[in-house]
């Protein structure tokens, strides 16, 4: 066993440094430092910008109807500035959202692992560069830009209580009214502070406005809902008030400029992370100082999504979410953020033909600027660098731009500015993807390296040495190693050179090709071997057929519905007589199962459907009293390890869980009562959640204290203690389908049970009766071909789990209100991982096989070279998710082999004999 815990160590290791590795190859950081700052032309339209942003607002909620929730908006959407659909990046959080707004670039998707509120890289911000900001909003957004700033006094922050932000609250707006009741106090208070009216009165200021109402409002309520509608007419009001409000403190000077805008949207479900549109389509509305009004005369910009909304008068104005930082940064006068890589949108602005043109000038030369940083780092540590070829020559397209300029051409240098723009992008990407090719070729052949040398592991340990392949060309251990050491000296050496990341050294140095090469060189192929070639073939096609579930869940219930209705037709014909009932059960077993992945995901809350599926765990359990003294052994004989107790095991344990499933009903429909009527949620209930998550826990574990047993009453005690934590965390179909899914996995097990006894010939005749053994007859059983059916459908079984009630691969497939029954109050963390956990009870009714720890890494491969960091926004969050799930699959498995271990490792399973020879 401590080779085999070897293994399982070195597996952990491997995925978790190589699960990092897309985010080394694929999301770096693109940010390079060291630019000199960018100053847009002047003079500057506005003296001050006022920045409102709608956290979770989606485009279509604002601007359906011809906006007759936001009739204030409406009028500045035909009046007096422009509009559009400011199109934002996956993550659809809260920090990367902001981050583009603000500092005009997307944050690469690892920093969002590295800090939610603070700053995990530094980057230059418009708040950096302006003269003061105000920020008044949620504590969870305002630090970031406070604390990165390059002189914190530059900004100062308002903040209301993180408790505040209450999913169960009856009125979430109230954050936003405290939003515009604070920036009334500040310019109150400003009367008698001549230091804060002078800075008020300066120029190049930022007011920003942080709006979680309608967050809040989105996921406790969903966006269909009348709190969200509601929420909107407030933040209409709010941004009239302050319109008034400013007007009336700086003597209607028209110096002020106003953009609305949104960090992300928010899915039918009150969720949002992914690249759905409902999350990716957020609004953008600007208007005061510098911004062009309404155009009427052409009003060009729409498609399918606008057309119900009654705007087609007006032209719509579409931008990249990091575009509208250029925008602030020249409306106000300050450079341009240093990191920025938006696009200035000339058609945003109202002014002269030249500003526009030295302003898309600026625009480009600062961007301009981050290429030549990135190419010089580039260049410094490549051995044969090879530039990139459009802008070899930057500095005559420069001159050619600058030459337009002198000659009043301001279009043609507008064009050639955006032309120098896109090709400084594509320099950029050039240089981000400079090493895919290197470090893709390393990545590869470590998880190829993995998959050989744990296979052949497992053949060494589990396949008899007469079935083993014959040794074939002899080869020297020591030339082995020789070869692999000279390969890992040659690749640190360049890496060295390169001045890599400490994380490329470790790349490299989890290759397991020793063992490759030796079993390349050694293995002879024969004839004699092609049957085990053809299952090996089959096996891998399944893989292949579960990496397109991924994509398409239904896949799931064709093979389902296969495995539950042609697997029987293979069995022996004795043996389906045999077990006519236990085939059945099967069947009806697989086909209930498979209805749950063609339901849709997008569902409401159902609470009576949740009692349903609790209600038929309960029957169960009802069922499993009666049934487990009938099919369990009286009396378990003494074993070596220790001596059971002569009398039958108790149910006590059983009857317990049944009346914590009982209360977890009453707790489900009162809360559900309690939230519904705003009440919140009640502090008992939210006791009681907590104590049955608790009780999930201990149970099977005190359990299993009392020493070996049935393994029948142990799997019922396992099933029974996840049900009542399973039906809190539930708001559908889920308990239903930890039903189904439940009595499929038992009936599967049982099945493969009785197979393995006739394919051993452990039982003959009609009639044999199940008897447990002494431990001295519980050996291992040799690894066979036929376990790669064994394998397939415990693969088939995990995808299930991960796409029974919803997609994994797309985080606002599960609603927040799972978790509704446990807390309230906003908290991502808590919040994230019960939902983990509500993922992660289907898989504690499974346990994990070597063979399938050794293979799945196949899939783990396909995933690697299908990760996108472009295309649509859908398809880059996608590709992400399924290679992370593929790649932490393994180390899941790892877990759950141990977590298996101790809730079922003492179990004592019965054997298969004739019944004559037992009388």
């Amino acid at each position: 066993m401590g080779s085999v815990a070897n293994l399982l160590v070195f597996g952990i290791i491997f995925h978790a440094i190589y699960s990092w590795s897309i985010f080394d190859i694929y999301f770096r950081s693109p940010l390079v430092h060291g630019m000199t700052p960018v100053d847009p032309p002047g003079p500057a339209p506005a003296k001050r910008l006022v920045l409102v942003v709608g956290d979770g607002l989606r485009a279509d909620k604002l601007f359906e109807g011809r906006m007759d929730r936001a009739p204030f908006l409406l009028g500045k959407v035909l009046d007096q500035g422009s509009w559009g659909v400011s199109h934002t990046r996956v993550p659809t959080e809260s920090r990367p959202g902001h981050v583009a707004l603000i500092a005009g670039f997307y944050e690469d998707v690892s920093a969002v692992t590295k800090g939610w509120k603070m700053n995990p890289v530094n980057f230059d911000s418009l708040f950096n560069e302006s003269r003061h900001t105000w920020s008044f909003g949620s504590p969870d957004i305002l630090p970031m830009f406070a604390y990165g700033a390059s002189d914190p006094s530059r900004i100062d922050m308002f903040m209301y209580e993180a408790e505040s932000e209450d999913f169960a609250k009856d009125d979430a707006s109230l954050l936003d009214t405290w939003v515009f009741d604070h920036l009334d106090s500040l310019l109150e208070s400003s009367k008698t502070n001549s230091t804060l009216s002078a800075l008020l009165h300066s120029d190049k200021i930022v007011i920003f406005l942080h709006l979680l109402g309608l967050d809040t409002n989105g996921h406790g309520h969903k966006p269909n809902s009348q709190e969200y509608f509601d929420n909107i007419r407030l933040v209409d009001e709010g941004i009239k008030r302050v319109e008034r409000t400013l007007a009336n403190f700086y003597g209607d000077d028209g110096k002020t400029a106003f953009i609305f805008s949104a960090d992300h949207g928010m899915g039918n479900r009150g969720a949002h992370g992914d690249g759905h549109p409902d999350n990716t389509q957020t609004p953008i509305i600007a208007w005061g100082a510098g911004i062009a009004k309404p155009n009427r005369s052409h009003p060009t910009g729409h498609d399918d999504l606008s057309a119900p909304w009654n705007l087609a008068d007006v032209q719509r104005k579409d931008v990249n979410q990091a575009d509208i930082a250029p925008l602030m940064s020249s409306l106000i006068g300050v450079p341009y953020p240093l990191n920025s890589v938006g696009v200035l949108p000339i058609d945003y602005l109202a002014n002269t033909d030249e500003y526009k043109a030295l302003a898309a000038f600026g625009n480009a030369k600062q961007i301009l600027a981050q290429y030549i940083t990135k190419a010089s780092i580039k260049r410094r540590t490549e051995l044969f660098f090879k530039p990139f070829q459009p802008l070899v020559l930057h500095n005559k397209i420069t001159e050619r731009i600058q030459h337009l300029i002198a000659q009043d051409d301001y279009e043609a240098a507008e064009r050639e500015s955006t032309l120098l723009i896109q090709l400084c992008i594509e320099g950029l990407r050039y240089y981000q993807t400079y090493d895919w090719l290197f470090l893709r070729s390393i990545i590869s052949f470590g998880y190829i390296g993995w998959i050989v040398y744990s296979t052949i592991f497992i053949v060494r340990t589990y396949v008899p040495e007469d079935v083993k392949r014959a040794k074939g060309i002899p080869i020297s251990a020591t030339m082995v190693n020789s070869l692999g050491l000279s390969v890992l000296a040659g690749l640190s050496i360049m890496l060295y050179l390169k001045e890599s990341p400490a994380a490329y050294y470790l790349y490299v140095a989890s290759f397991k090709q020793r063992e490759l090469v030796t079993s390349i060189i050694r293995t002879p192929w024969s004839q004699s071997r092609l049957s085990v070639v053809g299952n090996i073939v089959i096996y891998v096609a399944v893989l292949e057929v579960l990496v397109y579930t991924y994509f398409r869940r239904e896949v799931l219930t064709a093979c389902l519905l296969v495995a539950g209705q042609l697997w029987p037709m293979s069995m022996p014909k004795l043996f389906r007589e045999r077990h006519r009932t236990l085939v059945i059960f099967w069947r009806l077993a697989t086909v209930a199962t498979s209805v749950f992945t063609v339901l849709p995901i997008d569902v409401d809350e159902n609470v009576l459907l949740v009692i349903l599926g609790g209600f038929c765990v309960l029957l169960s359990g009802f069922a499993a009293l009666y049934l487990i003294p009938k099919y369990t052994a009286s009396q378990l004989p003494v074993t070596r390890s220790r001596a059971a107790e002569a009398k039958t095991q108790s149910l006590t344990v059983i009857v317990v869980q049944l009346v914590i499933l009982a209360v977890s009903f009453v707790v489900l429909y009162t809360t559900s009562v309690s939230l519904k009527a705003k009440t919140g949620l009640p502090l008992l209930n939210s006791i009681i959640s907590w104590c049955t998550l608790g009780a999930a826990i201990l149970i099977p574990t005190l359990d299993s204290v009392s020493g070996t047993q049935h393994y029948l009453r142990r799997l019922v005690i396992i099933y029974l203690s996840f049900a009542p934590l399973f039906l809190l965390l539930s708001t559908c179909y889920e308990t239903l389908f930890f039903f189904c899914f439940s009595i499929t996995i038992l009936s599967w097990m049982l099945l493969e049970k009785q197979l393995y006894y006739y394919d051993n010939k452990i039982y003959r005749g009609d009639n044999y009766a199940e008897v447990v053994r002494d431990d001295k007859d519980n050996k291992n059983r040799s690894l066979t071909v036929t376990d790669t059916r064994i394998a397939s459908f415990f693969l088939l079984f995990i995808n299930v789990a991960f796409f029974g009630t919803g997609n994994i691969a797309s985080v606002s497939s599960f609603s927040m209100s799972s978790v509704y029954r446990f807390t309230t109050v906003f908290n991502p963390f808590l919040m994230g991982a019960l939902l983990v956990l509500k993922i992660l009870i289907p898989f504690f009714l499974l346990s994990l096989f070597l063979l399938v720890l050794s293979t799945t890494d196949i899939m783990t491969l396909n995933f690697f070279f299908l990760v996108r960091d472009d295309g649509s926004w859908l398809e880059i969050g996608t590709t992400i998710s399924h290679f992370i799930i593929a790649s932490a699959f393994i180390v899941f498995q790892i877990i759950l082999f141990c977590v298996s271990h101790v809730l079922v490792g003492k179990v004592l399973i019965p054997r298969g004999v004739n019944s004559k020879k037992t009388k």
